[in-house]
């Protein structure tokens, strides 16, 4: 069992609006690692975000690195986990951030503040249940058991849940629906892990052949995402990055489909915070639902899910949510990942990446990567 400092869950990180982080990772044991910040909206360190090859190669083996970023702007507990493979099992833990010194809470203070983190408990190693998946093309088996801060609780007799399927490869037998794989995708794009951190690719101007950055911004081939979908839903595998001019204003709508069953699912943007302007069942209509967004009060969030059998329209806007209506989203600069985060819907390709270009201004562009930035 793969832990940080042989604790499970991992420590305790205290941190207070406004301070800087250094948090140096030592590798001691035989798996690649990658350490991603939940929720930290990452200005101008997205060296730091974590996800393996996303904006970095993983530390291997005997190897370290050192997480530098500045809580800017945010307050409350977040948490962080490994971000490759299914390592987040066990490595994981609670961030939270006070407010700063003599900054009282935006609240009555509790009487007592207790972190509660849930998890899951597997019997077998989470790396050989995914190995096997991704070798089969099946689903894989799921966790024993809920955990309440590392200890389990009820449990429970479930399957994994499928998103689609796609081809199996020649001369194999897989064992998804029909002798296909399972696969997931986002506008008909299964996104393929790249071998090269693509944030290195773009900032060292070594992308060919790495990524292509035409990421359809609709899907290519639409269908009564809700109703009984058809036989061929034209799903291509990529390494596609959305790419956006600094500065870009976004409205997302993401939508679940019915391909193998209705799900809800949970998507993580790294690097933002959004606002959640609607959100509906069945499939999302772009005539008449906008009308009803919430323009006015919308929540914020790093992560939402998507409704069973529905949509949720997100918008990304500038720090300031006074602005909301004619505010426009100033983006970090660098690659940002967009995932589900139930793991097997991950590897299975529901994710991809927005990459921002530089802006005009000296504090609009990446900064040069860290010295120590673990090479693949």
């Amino acid at each position: 069992m793969v832990t940080v400092n042989r604790k499970f869950p991992g420590p305790h990180i205290v941190a207070r609006e406004g301070d800087r982080l250094l948090i140096k990772v030592n590798n001691h044991v035989s798996s690649n690692i990658t350490i991603h910040w939940h929720g930290i909206r990452q200005l101008r360190s997205g060296w730091a975000d974590g996800p393996a090859y996303i904006t970095q190669c993983p530390i291997q083996t005997g190897q370290s690195y050192v997480y530098n970023y500045t809580v800017v702007g945010q307050r409350g507990t977040l948490f962080w986990h490994a971000h490759i493979s299914w390592l987040r099992a066990s490595l994981y833990g609670p961030l939270i951030i006070l407010p700063k010194l003599n900054v009282p809470y935006p609240f009555s203070k509790p009487y007592k503040e207790v972190p509660i983190i849930f998890g899951e408990w597997f019997n077998t190693d989470p790396e050989a249940i995914i190995a096997q998946a991704t070798q089969t093309g099946g689903g894989p088996n799921v966790s024993d058991a809920y955990t309440f801060n590392g200890l389990p609780g009820p449990l429970y007799n479930c399957s994994a849940k499928g998103l689609g399927t796609g081809p199996c490869e020649k001369n194999k037998t897989c064992q998804g629906p029909n002798g296909t794989r399972f696969a997931a995708s986002i506008s008909n794009v299964s996104f393929v892990q790249p071998s090269v951190a693509l944030l290195q690719s773009h900032y060292s101007d070594q992308s060919n052949g790495v990524y292509s950055p035409y990421f359809p911004i609709s899907p290519l081939h639409w269908f009564n995402y809700t109703g009984t979908p058809p036989n061929n839903t034209f799903v291509s595998n990529g390494t596609k990055l959305m790419v956006l001019p600094f500065n870009t204003s976004v409205e997302l709508v993401l939508q679940d489909t019915s391909i193998l069953g209705v799900e809800s699912h949970p998507l993580h943007l790294h690097g933002f915070n959004f606002f959640v302007v609607g959100q509906g069942f069945g499939n999302y209509d772009p005539n008449k639902d906008p009308k009803n967004f919430n323009l006015v009060d919308p929540i914020e969030r790093n992560t939402v899910g998507v409704p069973t059998g529905g949509w949720v329209a997100i918008r990304f806007l500038a720090d300031n949510p006074g602005l909301l209506i004619n505010a426009r989203l100033f983006l970090r600069v660098g690659v940002w990942f967009m995932h589900c985060h139930l793991e097997v819907h991950t590897s299975w390709g529901l994710k991809m990446a927005w990459l921002v270009l530089d802006g005009e201004l000296p504090n609009q562009k990446l900064l040069p990567p860290p010295a120590d930035l673990p090479k693949c």
